[in-house]
C-alpha cells in the first residue's frame, strides 16, 4: 500500500485549517500510517498561504483515539514529535480529515515533552463554542497519550521506522 492521500486539519466544527499530502503505508480498523516526504506543500487556509515543509515525517492519524502524531525522521531516527489534540480522525477514500482541538504536545530535538497552545483552547474553545463534553474529551485524550508516551507503548516505541524502511530505504 503506498498511494497519495490527502490530509485536512479542521477548527472546530468544520472550518479548514491546512492541508498536504504523503504516501499511505498502512491501514487498520484503528489508525492509518501515512508518510509525508521533505518538500511537500502545506496550505495553511487561516493564514492564506502554503508552506513548503523541509522535513520528512511519519504521521499517525487515529480512528478512534483524540489524538493525532507527526514524527520528524531523519537518517532513520526519530528526532522530534508533534501531537495534535483532536476528534478522531476519519477516512472517506484518499481523504483523511481531522478537528484540530489546539492543545499540542510536542518534543524538540534533545527537549522534553511538553504541552503547547493551552490559551489557544481556551480562546477558541470560547470562540467556536466548544461544548463542554468536548473540552473534558480533548484534556482526556491529552492524559491519554501523555500516559503512551510514558510507557514507550504504540506508536512511542519505535516500530514505525521499519514499515517506513520497507517503502523508502533510508
Amino acid at each position: 500500500m503506498n498511494k497519495m492521500i490527502h490530509m485536512k486539519s479542521l477548527k472546530y466544527p468544520d472550518i479548514p485549517h491546512y492541508e498536504w499530502k504523503g504516501h499511505l503505508l498502512r491501514k487498520t480498523p484503528k489508525y492509518v500510517m501515512v508518510l509525508c516526504e521533505s518538500g511537500r506543500e502545506m496550505k495553511h487556509h487561516t493564514k492564506n498561504t502554503t508552506f513548503t515543509m523541509n522535513v520528512t515525517s511519519l504521521e499517525y492519524f487515529f480512528l478512534k483515539e483524540g489524538y493525532t502524531i507527526a514524527m520528524e525522521i531523519e537518517e532513520g531516527k526519530i528526532h522530534s514529535y508533534y501531537c495534535n489534540i483532536a476528534m478522531p480522525s476519519v477516512l472517506n477514500g484518499n481523504q483523511l480529515s481531522f478537528v484540530d482541538l489546539d492543545l499540542d504536545l510536542v518534543k524538540g530535538r534533545n527537549e522534553d515533552w511538553m504541552v503547547v497552545d493551552e490559551d489557544e483552547f481556551e480562546t477558541n474553545s470560547v470562540k467556536y463554542g466548544y461544548p463542554a463534553e468536548l473540552k473534558e474529551y480533548a484534556l482526556k485524550s491529552l492524559n491519554v497519550l501523555q500516559k503512551k508516551i510514558k510507557a514507550a507503548s504504540f506508536p512511542f516505541d519505535g516500530s514505525g521506522l521499519e514499515i517506513v524502511k520497507t517503502y523508502y530505504p533510508l
